[in-house]
């Protein structure tokens, strides 16, 4: 058994896929997102859809980052790990503006102040405002923010998005096929729109990356941050401590800070792919033949969505970036797991041709992220994916 199942979660979520098999998959089982239809307008040609999503366990890291430094401010890339997580799901149908958010704050108030709460909720909609720049707009609905100290031991930040769409200008991954290049973008780096390095980490995996990462004393000082009926020999049995330099050597020089912290890795923002999904919708809707957000699931999530019996080969893979390097060193997992687990360098897939995917690639380059052919769709007798990293061949 994987040290995350024994940390009581899952990266393919089996038991939450085996408790919905029974749910209405909506008008195209293949989408990224469930489409249904129109009915708040009762219009054939139009969609809608809502989607939930949120920054996972990755509060609890910024919980103990808050206790230790007293930087309130880590508390807005929570907000924005919980927009970016529902609005990049969206984006994989197509949907790039006119969106509705409502947040769900769920916080054990003895532990969590008011003013955290404040942060987060400024910091969402000072998101918002920078996406509108883009041309993308979304209006925040306010939400539930809940004092449920019995349920949570110290904050759960969550959100619900919502669009009525056009039907035409839907991505449904319907017209994925054999042929098709997979386009990757990065994950880490410095986008044009970001102020700071971006680590890549997004906001899955986090569970494993915060046990595996920190130290021992972690447990012993925040009781409130872990299930205390796990296993002590899987909580909190890492090197290090947030604050500590992390130690770049042998990894390109990060840009942005000359001393970044394990921390600041750990916590780096969930990147959101919408001013460049914008561009692309725009530009090459009908050359888009499907999108993949590799969140839960990792590299392995595209075997999910694909409409047919092909087998994915990706041999192209990005370069693991730093974080996710230190995460495989203390924990001693392996590239199998790793994969499955967390993006390892890039999140997001466009499915297009080759010819296109050159354009699409000089797009994400404007923006300054790094975008690159990763693989390919065949044809094969079942469902299958194949990494190769280096020498090493992964199969799924």
């Amino acid at each position: 058994m994987s040290l995350y199942s024994k940390r009581g979660v899952s990266a393919q979520k089996e038991e939450v896929h085996k408790a919905t098999e029974k749910l209405d998959k909506g008008l195209y089982p293949n989408a990224f997102c469930k489409i249904y239809a129109d009915s708040l307008g009762g219009d054939a040609a139009w969609v809608n859809l809502m989607h939930a999503d949120g920054a996972g366990s990755k509060s609890i890291l910024a919980y103990l980052y808050w206790k230790e430094t007293g930087d309130l401010s880590v508390w807005k890339g929570i907000a924005r790990d919980a927009i970016a997580m529902n609005l990049d799901d969206l984006l994989c149908v197509g949907i790039d503006d006119n969106l509705l958010f409502s947040s769900t704050i769920d916080r054990n108030k003895r532990l969590i102040p008011g003013e955290v709460l404040e942060t987060i909720i400024n910091g969402s909609q000072e998101f918002f405002d920078e996406l509108k720049n883009y041309g993308v707009r979304i209006q925040y609905l306010g939400g539930e923010t809940a004092d449920v100290g019995d349920v949570v031991r110290t904050i759960a930040v969550n959100g619900t998005m919502a669009a009525r769409w056009e039907k035409n200008r839907l991505v449904t991954n319907d017209k994925i096929k054999p042929g098709n290049v997979i386009v990757g973008l990065a994950s880490a780096g410095l986008a044009t729109y970001e102020t700071a390095y971006n680590s890549g980490i997004g906001s899955n995996g986090l569970t494993s990356a915060r046990h595996d990462m920190l130290h021992k004393t972690y447990g012993a000082r925040f009781h409130e941050s872990f299930d205390t009926m796990l296993d002590d020999h899987v909580v909190y049995i890492g090197p290090h401590q947030l604050t500590d330099i992390a130690d770049p050597s042998g990894y390109p020089a990060l840009p942005g800070s000359p001393a970044i912290t394990i921390g600041q890795l750990l916590l780096s923002p969930t990147r959101t792919y919408a001013p460049i999904m914008k561009v692309l919708l725009e530009r090459y809707f009908d050359k888009i033949d499907g999108l993949i957000h590799c969140s839960g699931g990792g590299q392995t999530k595209c075997m999910k969505y694909l409409p047919g019996d092909f087998r994915v080969i990706k041999d192209d893979l990005f370069e693991p970036p730093l974080i996710f390097k230190l995460i495989q060193e203390a924990s001693g997992s392996d590239d199998r797991e790793m994969y499955q687990v967390f993006n390892m360098g890039h999140r997001l897939e466009i499915f297009t041709d080759a010819a296109t995917a050159g354009e699409i690639i000089g797009v994400a380059k404007q923006f300054g992220v790094e975008g690159k052919i990763v693989g390919r769709v065949e044809g094969a007798g079942k469902k299958s994916l194949l990494l190769k990293k280096g020498t090493e061949t992964i199969e799924y």
